[in-house]
């Protein structure tokens, strides 16, 4: 990775070990533990914004996911090391590292899953759980049934390797940027700051990160869903407070269910709900609104 500008300054560096390799994340502050876990296509520096004002209450960390940022890039084929189940063990892993078996979780986009898919699996490990701007990946394929142009990125990016990885590879900048313009409110990158962007292009440009982006969805549309299902036909349900931000300009779609009604109707019968008027990057877009929806819920 290039020479970046710090992003968190006063938060150190650490890194754990897990049998993927190694996870790279940031620390600071004090008081209870809170983890902020990034989304598809950026890094922990997503945070930026928000992280030193909820460092001012809590010991706050913020990992990379494996695949992306500074953390290792495990070796898998067909979405195997990218499960949702695998990324969520990688954060317990980080956080027992750090001396905490418990924590208040923070996921926005593929962070959100990997946070939703940690508090089913092992009950009682997250205090409180924060997702930012999704709804259940089994819900996505559902409503891909109906209507296919919801996510049009997630079958797209899923397909057999190496087809998306060739034909992101022959301009990476251009394809993710695409994405970021058509998911932002204003349609455009000024919500970013360019130190950010910066940090983002870094892992756009090498080829394994866009194998584990890639790697990421086919886990999303094969183990990941069949996850989600099982605990559907289960019946289990999140044993934490949840807490469902949403995007006016991005989730929210009109004539559609609100996304934390589709949340009650399955893995969150209590979450509550709280909206922006932003687009898909809340935490960029309007951090003085998504840090008030935070603190009033942590």
């Amino acid at each position: 990775m290039p020479d970046l500008a710090d992003l968190f300054p006063g938060f150190a560096p650490r890194t754990a070990s897990t049998d993927a390799g190694r996870v790279f994340a940031r620390v600071g502050g004090e008081g209870p533990p809170l983890v902020l876990v990034h989304g598809f296509p950026e890094t922990a520096a997503q945070w930026h914004r928000v992280a030193p004002k909820l460092a001012e209450r809590f010991t706050v960390v913020v990992p990379d996911l494996r695949g992306y940022g500074w953390s290792s890039v495990p070796a898998s084929r067909n979405g195997e090391g990218y499960t949702k189940r695998a990324m969520g063990a990688d954060v317990v892993a980080l956080m027992a590292d750090l001396g905490h078996a418990r924590f208040r979780f923070v996921g926005h986009d593929r962070g959100a899953r990997v946070g939703y898919r940690l508090a089913l699996d092992q009950p009682g490990r997250i205090e409180r759980l924060a997702l930012l701007d999704i709804v259940p990946t089994a819900e996505v394929w559902r409503s891909r049934e109906s209507d296919p142009e919801v996510s049009p990125h997630w079958p797209w990016l899923a397909r057999p390797e190496p087809q998306p990885e060739t034909e992101i590879g022959a301009d990476p900048i251009a394809y993710y940027e695409g994405l970021m313009r058509r998911w932002t409110g204003t349609k455009d990158l000024s919500p970013f700051a360019p130190e950010a962007l910066d940090h983002y292009r870094a892992g756009w440009n090498e080829p394994s990160r866009i194998h584990a982006m890639c790697e990421d969805y086919r886990a999303g549309a094969a183990q990941d869903v069949e996850h989600d299902r099982a605990d559907e036909a289960a019946g289990r349900t999140i044993d934490c407070p949840v807490l469902v931000v949403a995007s006016r300009r991005y989730l929210v779609r009109p004539g559609k269910p609100k996304p934390v009604d589709v949340w009650r109707a399955g893995f969150a019968p209590d979450a509550r709900g709280v909206e922006t008027d932003t687009g898909h990057f809340m935490a960029e877009e309007d951090p003085e609104a998504t840090l008030a929806a935070l603190l009033a819920f942590l």
